[in-house]
């Protein structure tokens, strides 16, 4: 019988620091210093677009890897406070250890983005969950048409990359929308990739047929958004799998098109869609139900913290200093609206990582718990 002694030396150095995780203590001595937790160590920061920013991250030991069109949950912290978003790297699908390459939008209501456009900066400690999603590349695969609009170039880009260093001999066709030619972050990165892999598939080398369009126009050249002409001609269609990721209004343009045309190509999506701030009114009435989906149970919402109304509903979730500071409590929010008790701020972002003590339920929440 084999016995894994790091792990079991670790669950004793845990249970002897209950309620603290090891890696609360760690970070305290080094932040990239880990148990448990994926961390990772800003090797590289460049500003492609006015609006964006790249990181390419070199992950701890703990990182197992991702496949193309997978997201990871990305935290900071924020003035004392651990914030979580997810981003889809943008490289190809590597193994455990390999790199990262984050490429994040600042949006105007992003909190977290606009602090990472403004503020990351190489030696910077992040944390990172392990990759995760469905939205992968079959195991089969005739011919490719990747379409995104947006910050949704990252997943679809990866798994753009990956079928090249898998040497994939059919074609590939990638359509972007952006806003204009300055908001393609991977502006050169695609033209260099089209004109790589263009004239014929020599020596048996994938073709890349790159199709950009811009929905900002002006009166001589107006604005273009997703059209079936937008399809035309495309090589090895017929077989062809569509990956689609972008804001609602392409995915459902798109989608529109496939239904009318009775197309019978595999859709393969993921939406991207920003955060909706949330107005809450205080003198509103306390409506909604939180679920716990790992215990089975639920509860009306009675306005306190989730900590507290798990515990009442006879839950026992880690918890440490029960004031936002150890995120001994950090749990993930499968949907829903919270709001930090401490700072005010609304969460509506689905499968985030969010500090139970310090947040109350603003309407229905399903946790993770």
């Amino acid at each position: 019988m084999s016995i894994r002694l790091p792990r079991l030396v670790g669950s004793i150095v845990e249970a002897a620091l209950t309620p603290h995780p090891v890696d609360s203590y760690l970070e305290l001595v080094d932040p990239s210093l880990t148990w448990r937790d994926v961390r990772a160590t800003v090797v590289s920061v460049n500003r492609p677009t006015e609006r964006t920013v790249r990181l390419a991250l070199r992950p701890t030991r703990q990182w197992k890897g991702h496949q193309a069109g997978q997201y990871l949950q990305l935290s900071v912290v924020i003035d004392g406070v651990r914030h979580s978003r997810c981003y889809s790297p943008a490289n190809s699908s590597a193994g455990a250890w390999s790199p990262i390459e984050l490429t994040i939008t600042a949006h105007d209501d992003g909190f977290v983005s606009t602090y990472l456009r403004d503020n990351a900066r190489e030696g910077m400690v992040l944390g990172v969950s392990q990759a995760q999603g469905g939205f992968v590349l079959p195991a089969a695969l005739e011919s490719a048409v990747f379409i995104s609009g947006g910050s949704g170039i990252t997943p679809v880009l990866s798994m753009m990359r990956t079928l090249i260093s898998r040497k994939f001999t059919g074609p590939i066709t990638f359509l972007h929308y952006a806003r204009t030619p300055a908001d393609v972050s991977y502006r050169a990165e695609l033209a260099a990739l089209a004109a790589d892999h263009t004239g014929g598939r020599r020596d048996g080398a994938a073709n890349i047929d790159l199709r950009l369009y811009y929905t900002r126009g002006d009166d001589e050249n107006p604005g273009r958004h997703f059209s079936a002409a937008h399809l035309d001609g495309i090589d090895g269609f017929a077989g062809a799998d569509l990956f689609v990721c972008g804001p609602p209004a392409l995915m459902d343009a798109v989608n529109a098109h496939v239904t009318d045309a009775g197309l019978t190509n595999p859709v393969h999506s993921e939406a991207f869609v920003a955060a909706v701030p949330v107005e809450v009114d205080p003198d509103e009435p306390i409506t909604g139900e939180l679920t716990f989906t790992r215990a089975g149970r639920n509860a009306d919402n009675d306005g306190r913290t989730i900590l507290d109304q798990a515990e009442s509903a006879g839950l026992a979730p880690a918890s440490g200093c029960r004031m936002g500071i150890c995120f001994s409590c950090t749990a993930v929010k499968k949907s829903g609206c919270t709001r930090n008790v401490v700072t005010g701020e609304l969460n509506t972002e689905a499968d985030a990582q969010i500090q139970i003590c310090v947040n109350a339920p603003v309407g229905d929440v399903e946790l993770d718990l």
